[in-house]
């Protein structure tokens, strides 16, 4: 099996010619590109970096965050990017928890970086990290050399390292290209974070087949229209906050989209409003749900997500997915028919990590023979595809009924009057938790109409929510993940 420098240098002599990287006025070919890859390698050499080293990131997504994703694979480096808008505490923790050697940051994150190890600044240094003349043309590492290390973005404490080898990289970049439905040549937009397992995919799948990585710095909607239309994208893989962005922006009705034959999406689940807005605005020849977490990357594969809404489909190719029953004592414990339980993954797929960094309390609760559990809940339907309803941490138990916020928001986003909608249970003296939407409004609509929407849904009505609470904007993860707790917390900007 190749590694991932060996890929990159294989792409390189296929075609050398064809467009790689673009970043604002900056556009490489493949051989171009590999030069500066080649340069940043005796840049690090000359650092001190050695094989097994861990660096880490605090970029955006430019073309330097990818040339030195790509030229920690050739040295057999563990690059450990962070993201842009950490605070110093959490670098700090970062750097010591990984035990870097070295780190690289950016005009834009330079006040967090106050360390006495390498400290490379890609503004003032990259000239000079790129002056040596390039390594050699070969990779030092092996599929079993750690490529990359994230960091979950932790919501109850510190955030854990995922470290992932070279090999789970590839099959999980591999994987992609075929469950995505990449050509040759696919033109991607380069905007999810490149400290996140989504961006990471998007680069090495990008690198597979030739295909040119459009960098976008920070996701903005207006310059990511601007790009789709410059560049001719063909393929967006984003998280479902974006895609909402981008057609709430009032440049999208004025932008040619119809390079845009392919979309996917992942990180948490697509309400059916937005689903048939984006099928209906760029009529994608595939709309893909991918389900997967930084540990696996790919659960799920569901390739016609516009046609089933809610369906995360079957366990994608490196995978198998049980449902196990959640007070269950082990992987065996399957549950019968559409029964709702904890979903579980093999930890023998390809695409699978081994354990967490330094975390032993972590793989405890996570890793139990031979699978990992997902803390998701879900069932399968009669086709046996999986419907993820929720998280374990998630439920509502209002009454004594189990109640998962996914069904809630699903009815309510396809409400005209609902832009945004998170439901959360907050504590209530009689039953426990009481079932609250917190609701970002188009117009005036208010809770009576709202509530008579959800009432003539399917949705059983002790499901549907007891209070609405409007509010200025959902809180949201910087890759777009919904924080109910911030919501049960009170911190959120009710509307004016």
């Amino acid at each position: 099996m190749f590694d991932l420098g060996r890929s990159l240098l294989a792409s390189v002599m296929r075609m050398p010619d064809a467009v790689a990287i673009s970043d604002g006025e900056r556009s490489m070919t493949y051989q171009a590109w590999q030069d500066d890859i080649l340069r940043a390698v005796a840049g690090l050499d000359a650092r001190g970096l050695r094989q097994g080293d861990h660096f880490v990131t605090v970029l955006q997504n430019r073309y330097e965050a990818a040339t030195l994703h790509m030229a920690a694979q050739i040295a057999g480096l563990v690059i450990t990017p962070l993201n842009w808008r950490a605070s110093a505490e959490e670098l700090d923790y970062v750097l010591n928890d990984a035990e870097a050697k070295a780190v690289v940051f950016e005009a834009a994150t330079a006040e967090l970086v106050d360390t006495a190890i390498e400290a490379i600044n890609v503004d003032d240094d990259w000239d000079d990290l790129l002056a040596h003349p390039p390594a050699a043309a070969g990779s030092r590492a092996t599929v079993q050399d750690k490529s990359v290390m994230l960091y979950t973005s932790g919501t109850t404490g510190r955030g854990k390292g995922v470290p992932r080898r070279q090999g789970a990289e590839r099959a999980a970049a591999m994987a992609h290209v075929a469950q995505n439905q990449y050509a040759r040549g696919e033109v991607t937009l380069g905007v999810m974070p490149l400290y996140h397992t989504m961006g990471v995919r998007s680069l090495l799948a990008s690198v597979l087949i030739n295909g040119h990585f459009v960098c976008q710095r920070r996701y903005d909607p207006r310059e990511a229209l601007t790009l789709i239309m410059d560049h001719h994208i063909t393929n967006l893989y984003l998280v479902p906050t974006l895609y909402h962005d981008l057609l709430a922006s009032p440049f999208f009705t004025a932008t040619d989209t119809s390079s845009v034959r392919k979309l996917g999406f992942a990180g948490q689940a697509m309400t059916d409003g937005l689903l048939q807005e984006l099928d209906a605005a760029f009529k994608p020849e595939l709309f893909v749900n991918h389900y997967g977490s930084s540990e696996i990357y790919t659960f799920t594969i569901e390739p016609n997500a516009a046609a089933k809404p809610g369906s995360a489909g079957k366990a994608g190719l490196n995978q198998e997915i049980r449902i196990i029953d959640l007070d269950a004592n082990g992987p065996d414990d399957l549950v019968e028919g559409p029964e709702e339980g904890q979903i579980i993954a093999a930890l023998d797929g390809d695409e699978s990590f081994e354990g967490y960094w330094k975390r032993p309390d972590a793989d405890e609760k996570s890793l139990h023979a031979g699978w990992y559990y997902t803390g998701d809940i879900g069932y399968r339907d009669d086709d046996g595809d999986i419907f993820v309803t929720g998280r374990v941490d998630d439920m509502i138990i209002s009454g004594g009924e189990n109640i998962l916020p996914v069904e809630i928001e699903s009815v309510l986003s396809l409400h005209p009057g609902v832009g945004e909608v998170a439901v959360v249970g907050l504590p209530d003296p009689r039953w426990g938790q009481v079932v609250t939407a917190f609701i970002v409004r188009r117009d005036g609509v208010g809770e009576e109409a709202l509530d008579t929407w959800c009432l003539e849904s399917e949705l059983p009505p002790f499901k549907r929510p007891r209070a609405y609470v409007f509010i200025q904007e959902v809180p949201k993860s910087p890759v777009g993940k919904i924080l109910r707790r911030m919501l049960v917390d009170g911190e959120y900007t009710v509307e004016s």
